[in-house]
């Protein structure tokens, strides 16, 4: 079964506005891939950053609807040493802190697919050196599909 770790940025695509065509489709794409994770069909991960990153959302409905998509995760992942040396070195590479933590989480519990829908961290997650596939959530949905 394929394991993913959906970036803050997919988690927070649904409340995002919908009239901007681009993230009306990804939005769509979130909601296929939570269909497959409640379908049990693939497994989604969630970790201490990103509950602690979406906790700290000013607004608290989506902060909420965020954690209440993260209740599907059957597994959760914790930083050690190994993760926080791991992103100290991503962050060398340019990859902001957070950013860095939750690929480098992915990466140490080499989970199958770290997907994001952050263009820019996406190319440089790409250029790292990391023990997950770095997605886009449309090229999730082609990894998913039978």
């Amino acid at each position: 079964m394929l394991s993913i770790y959906l970036d803050t940025c997919c988690l927070q695509r649904p409340l995002d506005d919908q009239r901007q065509p681009r993230i009306r489709v990804e939005t769509e794409a979130v909601l296929a891939v939570l269909a497959v994770v409640q379908a049990g069909e693939a497994m989604m991960v969630t970790s201490d950053v990103l509950e602690y990153e979406i906790r700290r959302i000013p607004d608290e409905s989506r902060s909420y609807a965020a954690m209440k998509l993260l209740s599907l995760a059957s597994k959760r992942l914790n930083v050690t040493e190994a993760v926080e040396h791991k992103a100290e070195m991503l962050e060398r590479q340019g990859i902001h802190a957070m950013d860095a933590l939750h690929l480098a989480l992915a990466s140490e519990y080499r989970i199958d697919c770290f997907t994001t829908t952050d263009d820019a961290l996406l190319r440089k997650a790409r250029q790292s050196e990391l023990h997950c596939k770095p997605l886009s959530i449309f090229e999730l949905l082609l990894e998913l599909a039978p």
